[in-house]
């Protein structure tokens, strides 16, 4: 066979976004995003062993508003990683395998992680811990 005959695989151009498509990108992509925000995060903890001048000065760093976004979009991460892996584990145990079901659900992921960080965020403000 030619090569200009050859069947062609399937790619995105041919598939229709879905959201058991997207909820898959996006399980990797935002534990790729945990993985590089967790440096942040060791960032802190080291500055907080190494006193309380380091500490503050870190904190200022963190104020920055580029750092506040990937900070917020870190915790986004952190709430549709969690509540994604539920969903994860309550289909490896056998439920949510219909159509209707695991659409639902991957949109209750979605609005979970989103109010999940809401509220993570206005707790932060609240309590005055924001850097």
């Amino acid at each position: 066979m030619d090569h200009t005959r050859r069947p062609l695989s399937p790619h995105l151009g041919i598939y229709r976004w879905q959201v058991q498509m997207v909820s898959s990108i996006l399980h990797r992509a935002t534990g790729i995003a945990l993985a590089v925000g967790t440096l942040l995060l060791l960032g802190g903890l080291l500055t907080l062993a190494d006193g309380s001048t380091a500490f503050a000065a870190y904190r200022s760093f963190l104020a920055a508003p580029l750092l506040q976004i990937l900070l917020i979009g870190w915790t986004w991460a952190f709430a549709y990683h969690l509540c994604n892996g539920v969903r994860h584990l309550l289909q490896d145990a056998g439920f949510g395998f219909a159509k209707p079901v695991f659409v639902r659900n991957g949109w209750i992921v979605v609005l979970l992680s989103l109010l999940l960080t809401i509220l993570a965020w206005a707790w932060i403000v609240l309590a005055g811990c924001a850097p």
